[in-house]
């Protein structure tokens, strides 16, 4: 009898993975890795490895509740790695893995894509809004 190893068995479920049903563990790791904040402190780490307090400041708008969760999240699907150095006060670095610096540059063409992008996808929009009030409120007035 033969005995497979976990890694063997975890390679043969990698060709059975399927996003679109609903119990894939890729559909939820997609979903994870999708998120806004996930992909601003990727792209934030290409820089190099930063601290806590420089990445708060560089992402505006997230909470220091958002940022220690999506960072714990991160270390933990093995994106990034966060070195303690025991001074005072405590240095704390996070830094991209390989496995996070191959996300990376996924995600950092779709924020370039949003950045060049945007005045055509705001016209759209605008557009769209137009035609969807004429057609609910209607030519004569009602809706």
């Amino acid at each position: 009898m033969v005995t497979r190893t976990a890694q063997e068995r975890r390679n043969d479920e990698k060709q059975t993975y399927d996003a679109y049903l609903a119990a894939c563990p890729a559909r939820k790791l997609l979903d994870e890795v999708s998120g806004k904040w996930v992909s601003l402190i990727l792209v934030a780490l290409g820089d190099g490895p930063q601290r806590y307090s420089d990445l708060s400041r560089r992402i505006a708008g997230v909470s220091q509740k958002m940022l220690t969760q999506t960072l714990r999240a991160l270390e933990r699907d093995g994106l990034l790695t966060r070195t303690v150095t025991p001074c005072v006060p405590v240095r704390v670095d996070y830094e991209l893995t390989d496995l996070g610096r191959s996300l990376l540059r996924l995600v950092a063409g779709i924020k370039e894509w949003a950045e060049t992008h945007f005045d055509e996808v705001d016209a759209a929009r605008d557009g769209y809004d137009a035609r969807s009030a004429a057609v609910t409120i209607g030519a004569d007035g009602e809706g």
